[in-house]
């Protein structure tokens, strides 16, 4: 155990018999000598560790803008990436599942519907994705410097919320477009809301990213099965479909969307965005809980991982 001490009225006396350095205080002056830093080992199982995460705030920030600036910083079209990405999928699902597969979308425009689904998915993914390594993507840093280690999956998750905006904000361009072009689109008062919703999915991800990130420092080949994963999770998550289409059409599958908590984000986020659909108000709680437990569980798995994935990363 090592204690930082610091005081102007400490004399400047040190004795190193038998090579342990002590500092000695001169007793003639008045001190109130407090401990700054107490250095120990980690004992807790679980601890979100929020006061030291409070303390390195600055860097939680510097890892934040590192995240959205070095990503496209050597790419031709930059931050349009963020746009073209949405925007290229949403066709692909307009013409493969609302012109040939024939899914109604009712009054709203496809294009609109299917924009709003992949704004919410896209976040999530991008959460889970940049979590999902964080041990292996940066155990050089990790080994050689401390700060607390859950500061880079959350400067993921803080980053993500820009990228989040920028889509945010393309969508509700083509909102206004298709507003003024007389589709029967409408923002309801659940719209307050929608935050909490944005907070629900960065936690989420969040959780699973930190499970599958401790996993991947023993077993390597969790992180090949992340894209195939998360691509047949958007299936099932009602990204591309109203929720009481899979219900109504597969009933006998339909238990695998109806047991998503990411449906019922979806389905929600839909409903204060475009007026469609409906919310379950037992489905918000069923995926708030599932949520907490993840992220509960991630916290745990992660601490225990770090103090020892460095011999194995």
């Amino acid at each position: 155990m090592l204690y930082l001490l610091f005081n102007p009225n400490v004399s400047k006396s040190y004795n190193y018999k038998k090579g342990n350095p002590r500092l000695f205080m001169n007793t003639t002056q008045k001190t109130d000598s407090e401990w700054l830093f107490e250095i120990t080992p980690k004992n807790k199982f679980f601890s979100l560790n929020l006061k030291e995460v409070w303390q390195y705030r600055d860097l939680l920030m510097l890892f934040v803008k590192r995240d959205v600036v070095t990503v496209y910083k050597q790419t031709v079209l930059g931050p349009l990436w963020y746009l073209i990405q949405p925007l290229f999928t949403s066709v692909t699902f307009t013409i493969i599942f609302n012109s040939v597969a024939g899914i109604n979308t009712g009054s709203v425009p496809p294009f609109l519907f299917n924009l709003a689904g992949i704004t919410v998915w896209n976040y999530f993914t991008a959460c889970l994705n940049d979590t999902s390594d964080t041990f292996k993507r940066n155990s050089a840093i990790f080994g050689k410097v401390y700060f607390p280690r859950i500061i880079m999956p959350l400067s993921v998750v803080i980053s993500n919320l820009i990228k989040l905006g920028i889509q945010v904000f393309i969508f509700v361009v083509f909102y206004i477009f298709y507003y003024f072009k007389g589709a029967s689109v409408n923002i309801n008062g659940y719209i307050l809301f929608f935050p909490l919703l944005i907070v629900m999915m960065g936690i989420l991800g969040l959780g699973l990213g930190m499970i599958i990130s401790s996993l991947v420092t023993k077993y390597r080949d969790f992180s090949n099965l992340i894209g195939f994963g998360v691509q047949l999770l958007m299936y099932l998550s009602a990204v591309m479909y109203p929720m009481a289409l899979i219900k109504e059409k597969l009933p006998t599958y339909g238990w695998l969307v109806q047991y998503n908590p990411l449906a019922y984000v979806i389905e929600t986020a839909r409903f204060m965005l475009l007026n469609v659909g409906h919310i379950s108000i037992l489905g918000l709680v069923y995926t708030f809980l599932v949520t907490v437990a993840v992220f509960l569980i991630g916290v745990l798995i992660f601490n225990k991982t770090e103090k020892s994935f460095i011999d194995t990363v």
